[in-house]
């Protein structure tokens, strides 16, 4: 398992070092320019110069990278022209409230996906498998934008049912002394159980959007893994054996047939983060995403570098972490390295 997991550890610095190259030239090929943009409309050539200079903007573009390059070693990712905080504090505050999210609606896609996935596979044929079907179409054709706000008009609009869409707490609520930055985690550890409804009000329906948008690739994969394992002959002479339906469904079949939903579970982590931007816009929610985008409007490159940054180094220690559960798994995954 360490030979597994140090091997993985040497292919990281590579993938963060083409991250870090293609992050500053793709922000230096955006369009407008950050200096005219915070000069304002009524400022004159010689005044976005003088913003020009300040910003380092002026100095040719491997001596930007270098610079920039220099400020990563330090762990410098270098201030937000528009909120004036450094880019590293801005990410810590936020990337709790980004992760919470992301993490609740894959829990709660997994909880429904993969038994419904399982049944699908055991009942091939039956109303179960339609629903699967139904619900793997429903999940691709919608549109995570389109979903979020149909929720909020429905849940929040219509029956009054969750509290309004802005953000993580009600105005009502003070956040819960931070333990780990998640709302749900740190109101338990205090034991606030009303800032943990509070907080599990507001989570649930931008939390069920995620759900949605990744119910559909979870079930349709565990439903063609299971299919596949089911009719192998190990399973059918375990069956034959006499040994319980349940025990050969879940201690046999449903193992064998993990590595591909643990596969597709990597992916589709990947996918919600991106997702997040969508809807953390939707429902106010303070996370990376929202923060991305409000500095990719401004033309200000730090913030969408450092929000790069992060995402790479969050989906290199996801398939870190895949790659372990592979050797877990399947114990042949480990005898191959």
């Amino acid at each position: 398992m360490l030979t597994l997991i140090s091997r993985r550890m040497m292919l990281v610095i590579p993938n963060l070092i083409g991250v870090v190259i293609i992050t500053f030239l793709l922000t230096r090929a955006l369009p407008g320019d950050p200096a005219a943009y915070f000069a304002g409309p009524a400022a004159d050539k010689q005044a976005i110069e003088q913003i020009r200079v300040k910003l380092g903007l002026d100095k040719p573009l491997i001596v930007q990278f270098g610079r920039y390059v220099a400020d990563l070693g330090h762990l410098n990712l270098g201030n937000s022209l528009t909120t004036g905080q450094p880019v590293l504090t801005e990410i810590k505050n936020r990337l709790p409230a980004s992760a919470e999210l992301t993490l609740f609606g894959l829990i709660l896609s997994m909880s429904i996906a993969v038994p419904l996935g399982i049944l699908a596979a055991v009942k091939q044929g039956s109303w179960i498998d339609h629903t699967c079907r139904v619900v793997a179409t429903a999940g691709v054709s919608l549109p995570v934008f389109f979903t979020g706000l149909l929720l909020v008009y429905v849940f929040y609009f219509l029956l009054g049912w969750s509290p309004a869409p802005l953000g993580r707490l009600d105005v009502f609520f003070s956040p819960p002394p931070q333990i780990t930055g998640f709302y749900l985690v740190d109101s338990l550890l205090n034991r606030d159980l009303s800032t943990f409804r509070a907080a599990l009000s507001q989570l649930l329906l931008p939390g069920l959007t995620l759900c949605i948008f990744s119910l559909a690739p979870i079930t349709r994969m565990t439903r063609a893994s299971m299919l596949a394992v089911l009719a192998s002959d190990f399973v059918r002479t375990a069956s034959a054996s006499g040994l319980d339906s349940r025990t050969v469904i879940l201690t046999y079949a449903f193992r064998n047939a993990m590595l591909p939903v643990v596969t597709t579970l990597g992916m589709v982590f990947s996918f919600l983060l991106g997702a997040n931007v969508l809807v953390e816009k939707v429902f106010a929610w303070p996370g990376i995403g929202s923060y991305a985008v409000e500095a990719l409007i401004a033309s200000d490159f730090a913030p969408v570098q450092g929000f790069v940054l992060a995402m790479a180094i969050l989906y290199v220690l996801l398939n870190l972490i895949i790659d372990v559960l592979y050797g877990i798994i399947d114990p042949r995954v480990r005898l191959e390295t």
